[in-house]
């Protein structure tokens, strides 16, 4: 696909969506007085044109050529045993697989510092709705992407499968990181929320709702959490970059080198 396709594809994406999730967002807002262009509206759209553009190819062509790894080692034996099965059979064990094994990947994002370097960018937005969904490191986005899409590629699931897969799964984060708070009552202990999901991004870094669909595992593993209201603050607590280039290249610079840039950086606001 030629560099201008990409670029309408983006640009019609970026639409169709707005017309979507901004109606949803007005007609039932989780905050009311939350406006469509609010504070670090601009940074969030950075992260979805990079995301369109660059990151979301790279994440593909990265699950492609471990899609072929993965081809190379698992049995044909096995692949056989596993396409004998009736296909909605094959469907629930990915659906759950791939719901238990996000449930403890994103759990360790928030326990593990390494992890947690790469992925608190996403957790650095203070206000949420369609578009801050998007703000998401490329390098977290190949850890995310990859577990969740692990058991697929081992059962044998064609990468055109996987495709729809991981495009179902988009939509579905940016709805629940969506301004929208539509009650489902007890039906949110099975299919996630924007309140379960709003909850997670909570200031606290270990607030729980880590699940990725449906909240299940969080139940199991008692993490799970939804309070009847929206919570006071959103982002994190540390210091961080409020740039574009400054949060993707924080993540991934040795310390030492970031807090002499960022020394550099206050001594010339002074």
């Amino acid at each position: 696909m030629s560099f201008l396709n990409i670029l309408l594809a983006t640009g019609a994406s970026l639409i169709f969506l707005a017309l979507v999730f901004i109606p949803m967002e007005k007609a039932f807002p989780a905050k009311p007085n939350q406006k469509i262009f609010r504070p670090k509206w601009f940074l969030d759209l950075c992260y979805f044109v990079g995301q369109y553009l660059l990151w979301s190819g790279l994440v593909l062509k990265v699950l492609s050529y471990f899609g072929v790894w993965i081809d190379e080692t698992i049995s044909f034996q096995f692949r056989e045993i596993i396409a004998a099965q009736p296909i909605w059979l094959q469907s629930l064990e990915v659906l759950i697989l791939s719901d238990l094994l996000i449930y403890w990947g994103h759990r360790f994002q928030h326990q593990f510092d390494f992890l947690w370097r790469f992925h608190k960018v996403h957790h650095t937005t203070e206000t949420l709705d369609w578009l801050a969904a998007h703000r998401e490191h490329p390098i977290d986005s190949i850890y995310t992407v990859g577990i969740i899409n692990l058991p697929a590629l081992l059962l044998g699931f064609n990468l055109e499968t996987l495709a729809v897969v991981v495009a179902f799964r988009g939509v579905w984060a940016i709805y629940i990181h969506s301004n929208v708070r539509l009650s489902i009552g007890m039906l949110k202990v099975i299919i996630g929320s924007p309140e379960l999901h709003h909850w997670h991004h909570d200031k606290e870094r270990d607030r729980g709702n880590y699940a990725n669909i449906s909240p299940l595992m969080d139940v199991i593993f008692g993490t799970y959490t939804c309070p009847p209201t929206e919570p006071k603050e959103y982002g994190i607590e540390e210091n961080f970059p409020t740039t574009y280039l400054g949060q993707l290249l924080q993540p991934i610079l040795p310390k030492r080198i970031w807090q002499f840039i960022d020394n550099k950086t206050t001594k010339n606001k002074v």
